[in-house]
């Protein structure tokens, strides 16, 4: 995997991301700081960009929900 490849599909996904949620880069910014996004992205690249991008949002936004819920059980 080529570094080049994961950033392009980080930038891709974090834009797509925040257009349809309508966020901020700042919102996005925070999200990715208490649940690791971009890493959940490059870790999940090889399955990921043979997804489509549609797929890799549902993918992600189901994973912040299941992070929300993991530290809302630990508080």
């Amino acid at each position: 995997m080529a570094i080049n490849q994961v950033l392009f599909l980080q930038i891709e996904i974090a834009n797509e991301y925040m257009k349809k949620y309508n966020i901020s880069l700042d919102e996005f910014n925070e999200l990715d700081e208490k649940y690791a996004i971009l890493e959940f992205i490059e870790d999940g690249y090889e399955p990921f960009h043979l997804t489509g991008n549609e797929g890799i949002l549902e993918e992600v936004h189901e994973y912040i929900k299941e992070q929300r819920a993991i530290n809302s059980e630990s508080k």
